[in-house]
């Protein structure tokens, strides 16, 4: 068999590397593909990462909408493409709202392009998804659609480039009702809803320094997630009991975010700063792990079948995340460790990071990267080792590259960040990594292959 090195030239967009292009040595090493489909994840690597640049640059785009957007764009990837790859099948009737015979016909004896059928479908979800980005943002959709229409369908046989772009148009008109039908279509617009009042108590949330911004999205929790197990068995059982003596357990933990904040090492400031991933600066924290995930589908030249079902399953993760948080998050309705630090500790103490605007347990940062980064373990195994780049273009941090020996070990350090950053308790770190990886445990007992 002959040996072939690939030399990938890439480029990086809002954190991610693109393939963009390659060229052969003959006889340096043989490269295997992990599936016998023609496909590379190129298309969706782009789409995922030009996703990353609109959430930044969108107005609303905070965390849970961002994450929502990138759970409909994973699915729809997986639903565009899956008829393609052998021995798939579609998640209609195992994930709630998506019903059997939801989805547009699909002609088996007909000839489909699937990288073409993922950049029709990824340009028009997104398109819907990100309804208010810029002109500017929404025409780099556009232009993105038509560079890949046009290279790629140099490749097509007469009409399949046409039958591959309206099958791609006809997915993404389904999932995009889909997407609509569960009330969220303008939830940008909605993040801090003038008729919550939050609830007055000892122990209780409050608005917080600088801003003391109203509540937001305090209804998330509410939100329909692709998997009810994933917000209605994953909660937990709670926070150390409020209370100001110095012996109680809750003083303890208030007392380590205190001690912590007051002697960051210079590597803990670099770890809270880097996992901060705030909105209008980043693609939010579940961009991160998106970006995460696209790192690792080029750097294993991963084909698209494998980064179909990555995406959706990173995109489901982060969507019902952010959901089983906030439940969690507006039912204990807890105090933020500024407040308590201020009045019972020391009254000037100010922390590394701004508190965000809603209650602190649990730590939406431990959830969703517990779910992620469980879900790629699952997939790409328990010691897999990543540098990740992410923020290597960031000068407002320190954004050098981080190297990693599992995502298990992105994780905790994800989780960490916050209680360097000062804006929570242990409790909510620890009980939401448990929390996230139950949902990624529920996320692989989908059945994306035919039995």
């Amino acid at each position: 068999m002959k040996k072939v090195m690939l030399h990938f030239t890439c480029c990086i967009l809002a954190g991610l590397v693109i393939f963009t292009g390659c060229k052969k040595d003959e006889d340096v090493i043989e490269l295997e593909k992990p599936h016998a489909f023609k496909y590379s994840s190129e298309v969706p690597n782009a789409y995922f990462s030009l996703a990353i640049k609109l959430t930044k640059e969108t107005a609303g785009f905070t965390p849970p909408v961002a994450a929502r957007a990138y759970g409909y764009t994973g699915v729809t990837l997986y639903q565009a493409v899956f008829n393609g790859i052998s021995n798939y099948q579609s998640l209609e009737g195992q994930i709630n709202g998506l019903a059997v015979g939801d989805m547009p016909a699909f002609e088996k004896n007909k000839e489909y392009q699937w990288d073409l059928v993922a950049n029709s479908a990824l340009a028009n979800i997104m398109r819907g998804l990100y309804r208010n980005a810029s002109a500017a943002n929404l025409s780099a959709i556009d232009e993105l659609e038509t560079r890949y229409y046009t290279s790629l369908s140099k490749e097509a046989k007469a009409g399949v480039a046409e039958r591959s772009k309206a099958y791609g148009e006809a997915v993404a008109a389904s999932m995009q009702a889909y997407a609509d039908s569960d009330g969220q279509s303008e939830c940008y617009l909605k993040n801090f809803p003038a008729d919550y009042v939050p609830p007055i108590g000892d122990g209780l949330w409050v608005p917080t320094p600088p801003a003391f911004s109203k509540a937001m999205q305090p209804y998330w929790g509410q939100v329909r997630p692709f998997l009810s197990d994933n917000v209605a068995n994953t909660q937990p059982t709670g926070h150390p009991v409020f209370s100001s003596q110095t012996s109680s357990n809750f003083f303890v933990e208030a007392s380590e975010v205190y001690v912590v904040t007051t002697n960051l090492t210079p590597e803990q400031k670099t770890i809270a700063q880097y996992w901060s991933d705030d909105p209008g600066k980043t693609g939010t924290p579940p961009g991160h792990s998106i970006s995460i995930l696209a790192q690792v589908l080029a750097k294993d030249n991963a084909d698209l079948a494998v980064a179909a079902e990555a995406y959706a399953k990173v995109g489901m993760g982060v969507h019902d995340a952010f959901i089983a948080c906030w439940k969690c998050k507006y039912t204990f309705n807890l105090m933020r460790p500024i407040t308590y630090i201020q009045q019972y500790i020391a009254p000037g103490w100010t922390t590394l990071l701004t508190t965000p605007p809603f209650p602190e347990y649990i730590s939406g940062h431990s959830v969703q990267s517990g779910a992620s980064f469980q879900v790629l373990t699952d997939m790409f195994g328990t010691n897999y080792a990543l540098t990740d780049r992410t923020h290597e273009a960031r000068t407002d941090i320190d954004g050098s590259p981080r190297s990693y020996n599992s995502f298990l070990e992105m994780a905790d350090e994800a989780a960490v960040s916050r209680l360097y950053g000062g804006i929570h308790f242990r409790a909510a770190i620890k009980d939401g990594l448990v929390q996230g990886k139950k949902i990624a445990r529920n996320i692989a007992s989908l059945k994306f292959k035919k039995p």
